[in-house]
């Protein structure tokens, strides 16, 4: 009975999925939102196509362009309620290294027929993960009143 090929083009499947479910570029998202996208006019679309927003830009403009934002905040005050979406960038720095213990080399010493110990430090390089504001993107009924971005 040969039941290992469908098993593993089903795993084969199943692993593409997962790997390409978590890829979203502003082309997926505007497949996504393609009949929100085909009423906007030609201007919006090119800014949305180059991952720019603008005033007046509805929240589905702004997912398109930007894509899912890292937080979400909610302010609700006497004149309504306020939406803010923050996007961060992710990066590694370098911040040098840290002694983690020695490594010891054995070499023969022929003169004196002994073999000797050598210890060297062992040093690795330490990096740690910096976030960086790239952008705040504040709503007031669905539509975008403020952007923030650093200069």
């Amino acid at each position: 009975m040969k039941t290992t090929a469908p098993i593993t083009a089903m795993l084969a499947a199943s692993l593409l999925a997962l790997v390409f479910a978590g890829c979203s570029t502003v082309g997926s998202r505007i497949k996504e939102k393609a009949s929100v996208f085909d009423t906007l006019t030609p201007e919006e679309q090119a800014s949305i196509r180059k991952g720019v927003v603008g005033l007046d830009y509805t929240i589905d403009m702004v997912y398109m362009a930007l894509g899912k934002p890292d937080h979400v905040k909610e302010k609700v005050t006497s004149g309504g309620a306020d939406t803010t979406w923050i996007y961060n960038n992710y990066y590694q720095e370098y911040a040098g290294t840290l002694f983690v213990g020695y490594r010891r080399h054995m070499s023969y010493d022929p003169q004196s027929k002994r073999w000797i110990a050598y210890y060297v430090p062992i040093h690795e390089p330490v990096y740690r993960t910096r976030i960086e504001e790239m952008a705040r993107v504040q709503f007031k009924d669905g539509k975008v009143i403020a952007i923030e971005q650093p200069k």
